[in-house]
């Protein structure tokens, strides 16, 4: 008699996919019998057995009274405890950095907000560690936000957080906490938590543009958030102006350093002398009731940004254009001007809407990451990454 063949899958590798594939079936339908689990994975009675025993022990699993709208002897339920899967959702937002962990449900249940430190990968591994404290053995995945360019886990073009070369942040986060790590662009992931909970909810096509330190867009298209060949989609802010002006290169383009927040601030201060604007697209169009130079100057502002939605909407063509961060500060009045401007030039219909998470859209979308990157199946590398 030959040999019976050798598995390539070892052992513990088998009872890990088995394991997950319960966890699985237990995390989608909430609550459900014995008889349910092995339907759904087609496990023997005694796998079965074995595994949900371990996984009421690990937590997963709740044991819960009879189920009721059964025939015959009432089957013992049980219930997935979504506090046995945590992640978390880190936001850098020069100075700051925030900070929140939900459970498999999307449930937020710890939340901070603090002063970023002059390391990026120390203080996220710190303040994810500190948030999550004592129920560290139950988080599985880390979605983090940058203002920059990612790829593979690596960040570049962020000097707000001091990377304009590129450095593994994703590697070094999941070194260091033991668990998948995903790092995306901000405003991609400000795009995500909009169509997920916000303005987009009800389009699989979209463009969110976000005007802050910088300018970006995130793009959606398919219900898929789209991040081109290297990572650089929607780096909108280093579109030329016309006509070019020669300036050194430094991490910020050219159309964001004439048009973002921090260039109006500026030009509110001149226009205006006084502090510096915490609001100053709010500001301006304030100023604009009572200065006509400060209109003309708002004029200019929008007219940019329309020709900016029109550029993407004319290649792209995501039907809705969300205006995020600063631009999110435009009254009806100026929202109108735009959707006018743009109406009137793109080759298909393309609605012009503010943002409405604010602050909340980038967490919202890495909670969605961190969720993806964790329910993963436990592979040889453990970075999860996006491209």
């Amino acid at each position: 008699m030959g040999r019976a063949p050798i598995s390539p899958v070892s052992r513990e590798r088998s009872r890990e996919i088995k394991r997950q594939s319960v966890i699985s079936a237990a995390r989608e339908a909430r609550v459900l019998s014995r008889v349910d689990l092995a339907e759904l994975t087609g496990l023997p009675a005694a796998t079965l057995t074995a595994l949900v025993r371990d996984l009421i022990a690990e937590g997963y699993l709740i044991e819960r009274g009879p189920g009721g709208n059964t025939t015959g002897r009432p089957r013992a339920m049980l219930e997935f405890n979504p506090r046995a899967e945590l992640v978390a959702a880190v936001s850098l937002e020069p100075p700051r950095i925030t900070c929140e962990i939900a459970d498999s449900n999307g449930t937020v249940i710890a939340h901070r907000t603090a002063r970023l430190g002059r390391d990026v990968v120390e203080t996220v591994c710190q303040f994810v560690a500190e948030l999550v404290a004592e129920n560290r053995p139950s988080l599985c995945g880390v979605a983090i936000a940058v203002p920059g360019v990612s790829s593979d886990g690596a960040v570049r073009l962020a000097p707000s957080v001091g990377l304009v070369e590129a450095r593994p942040i994703g590697q070094s986060v999941q070194q260091e906490l033991g668990v998948p790590v995903v790092v995306d662009n901000d405003v991609n992931l400000m795009a995500a938590g909009e169509r997920m909970a916000g303005a987009g909810k009800d389009v699989d096509d979209l463009l969110l543009l976000h005007v802050a330190d910088g300018i970006g867009a995130g793009l959606i298209l398919d219900g898929r958030v789209r991040r081109g060949a290297s990572g650089a989609a929607g780096e909108v802010g280093f579109l030329p102006l016309d006509p070019e002006v020669d300036r050194p290169y430094s991490g910020v383009g050219p159309f964001e350093a004439r048009w973002s927040a921090n260039a109006i601030a500026e030009r509110v201060v001149a226009l205006h002398p006084g502090r510096r604007p915490e609001a100053p697209v709010g500001e301006l169009i304030e100023l604009a009731s009572t200065s006509a130079a400060a209109r003309a100057y708002l004029d200019e502002v929008l007219q940019a940004w329309a020709r900016l939605i029109i550029s993407c909407a004319c290649v792209v063509d995501p039907g809705r254009v969300l205006l995020s961060g600063a631009a999110a500060q435009l009254d009806d009045a100026a929202l109108q001007y735009i959707q006018d401007l743009v109406s009137a030039r793109v080759p298909a219909p393309t609605e012009v809407r503010r943002a409405v998470l604010g602050d909340q859209a980038a967490l919202h979308g890495a909670i969605s990451y961190a969720l993806s990157a964790a329910v993963r199946l436990p592979g040889p590398s453990l970075t999860a990454s996006h491209r």
